[in-house]
């Protein structure tokens, strides 16, 4: 049985939690355990309107809130904020407020463990701003206080630069509801779930390894100085 109180999630966009966390929320869920996911954008800017396209430039961020709200229910989280910053633009908000939002989640959930991005090996500026605002919030506090850190590498030089990862759960048990999460964002994973049914092609702005995304989650905890 897991020792977890409650679980806080801090990605940036819509989706980010399903690719790399999606079967490991779902655990938690199962368990029992509380999880809260603070989702800062709603991918407005989102690269992807559907395959083939369904959305608009002006219809995208209606249409990824409700993927975001439909992805939720796959995985059983209940608790979903949604935290109003503008998709692209969270490395441009002033420190202070992105660490006062981030302590203010933490003040109110507890959380024994957070789920977020590694800095400086998480690619999109806007994931490596939150992860540089969770990091920089956490280590101030007290360090028996402190949640543990459950980050997330995609940089191709992760594994050099960190080892191998602290963490690697398997969670084939939650495929489905991994995948039917994947579903759900179907703006942004067309390319995914076509590599997923076609693994012997390369399909463009997919990973090739896309079965792996829905049996295994790698997570580097964070070491402060």
């Amino acid at each position: 049985m897991t020792s977890e109180k409650h679980v806080l999630v801090i990605f940036p966009h819509p989706d980010d939690e399903t690719f790399s966390s999606a079967g490991t929320l779902a655990r938690f869920v199962n368990q029992g355990v509380p999880v809260t996911y603070a989702c800062l954008t709603l991918g407005q800017m989102g690269r992807h309107l559907g395959n083939p396209p369904f959305a608009t430039r002006e219809s995208l961020p209606t249409i990824r809130e409700r993927e975001l709200e439909q992805a939720m229910k796959e995985i059983g989280i209940t608790d979903l904020r949604k935290m109003g910053l503008r998709d692209k633009t969270v490395e441009f908000e002033p420190y202070d407020e992105m660490d006062a939002m981030v302590q203010a989640l933490i003040d109110e959930t507890q959380p024994t463990t957070i789920i977020s991005f590694y800095p400086g090996y998480a690619v999109h500026p806007d994931h490596e701003a939150t992860a540089d605002a969770v990091v920089r919030t956490v280590g101030r506090m007290p360090e028996a206080e402190r949640p543990k850190l459950w980050l997330v590498a995609f940089s191709n030089d992760a594994y050099d630069a960190l080892g191998e990862p602290d963490i690697v759960n398997d969670v084939s048990a939650y495929k489905d509801h991994k995948l039917r999460a994947f579903k759900a964002h179907a703006s942004q994973t067309g390319p995914f779930l076509e590599q997923l049914a076609n693994p012997d092609r390369d399909v463009s702005g997919a990973p090739n390894d896309a079965e792996t995304y829905l049996s295994k989650e790698f997570y580097w905890t964070y070491r402060f100085e």
